[in-house]
């Protein structure tokens, strides 16, 4: 059987330093978690930054230059930078640390929606910094814009980096959009899909929606793509176990849930990657080591990159 690439996304944009006190919110923390994910199992690292003084999600990459070499120098995985860290932000500055930085790989958000958290707010009361309840509320009247001259900017613009885009679909449309993009040469196969499932504004996180996109992706891109899953929130475990049976891959981390189980607070991503590795195993499956899933992916190296 193949084995199982597991993503760790580390920190995110959505998560705010009230909902969680493990949530990495400075570089030092993202770094330290991000290497004990490393060493607990994930073969990549999913990143964004953090203001270091406020822990509000940052796209300078200054901050992401913060972290980034010392994750290399202590382990092997593979990097993977965000490059929709913002809702508000032009396409040069969301792309502005892949080109800092030139990591192997890079997510590439292949549609708009209606990226929402605002209910959220509704379960806090004191906030730990002043941003945290504007920025949560505020996302009910945000749309998350990823046009199709975005994603052809983004792909003409990160070209010359030699990046592997993990292509994020939020809804059964977005897997329509990477077919139309792909055949006009935007991208080349084998390509690598992340099904985002259970945001707010995009597709619910159940077991036929998951067979459904499956499906979808046999139909439009045959034998040329590798996927994995994203359960957000208290789907998390569930969804990534059960990408793992279907013979896909899968991703955890604080970015996408702050529990380890309904209920319970999670204490750290690797406490999270441990307990998929757990699972994997007793199902059958074994975890991809970064070399494996470079292979897997026809990643450029973590010799190519530029921290």
């Amino acid at each position: 059987m193949p084995k199982t690439i597991i993503t760790c996304a580390i920190t995110g944009a959505i998560h705010t330093p009230t909902m969680s006190d493990a949530l990495p919110v400075n570089s030092d923390m993202i770094a330290e978690q991000a290497i004990a994910a490393a060493r607990a199992g994930a073969a990549i690292l999913h990143l964004h930054a953090r203001h270091p003084e406020t822990g509000a999600p940052s796209i300078d990459p200054a901050h992401f230059m913060e972290f980034l070499p010392r994750i290399r120098a202590e382990t092997d995985a593979i990097v993977n930078i965000s490059t929709g860290g913002s809702l508000t932000a032009t396409i040069d500055e969301r792309l502005a640390p892949a080109y800092a930085a030139s990591p192997e790989m890079c997510s590439m958000n292949m549609g708009s929606l209606n990226f929402a958290i605002h209910p959220l707010a509704d379960r806090m009361s004191d906030y730990k910094h002043d941003w945290e309840e504007v920025y949560i509320r505020g996302s009910e009247n945000n749309i998350f814009r990823n046009t199709f001259g975005d994603i052809a900017q983004v792909a003409a613009k990160l070209a010359p980096h030699d990046v592997k885009f993990e292509h994020e679909c939020y809804d059964v449309g977005h897997l329509y959009n990477l077919k139309f993009c792909l055949d006009r040469g935007m991208f080349k196969a084998p390509i690598f899909l992340q099904f985002v499932m259970g945001i707010l504004g995009g597709i619910a996180a159940e077991v036929d929606n998951l067979v459904f996109m499956k499906r979808t992706a046999d139909r439009l891109f045959g034998n040329s793509y590798q996927w994995s899953v994203i359960g957000a929130g208290a789907q998390q475990m569930k969804m990534a176990a059960l990408a793992a049976q279907m013979g896909g891959h899968c991703r955890v981390g604080l970015e996408d849930s702050i529990f380890i189980e309904r209920g319970v607070p999670a204490t750290s991503n690797a406490q999270q990657v441990e307990k998929i590795v757990r699972i994997l195993r007793e199902q059958g499956n074994e975890p991809a080591t970064p070399d494996e899933a470079r292979d897997m992916l026809g990643l450029k190296g973590a010799d190519k990159v530029a921290f």
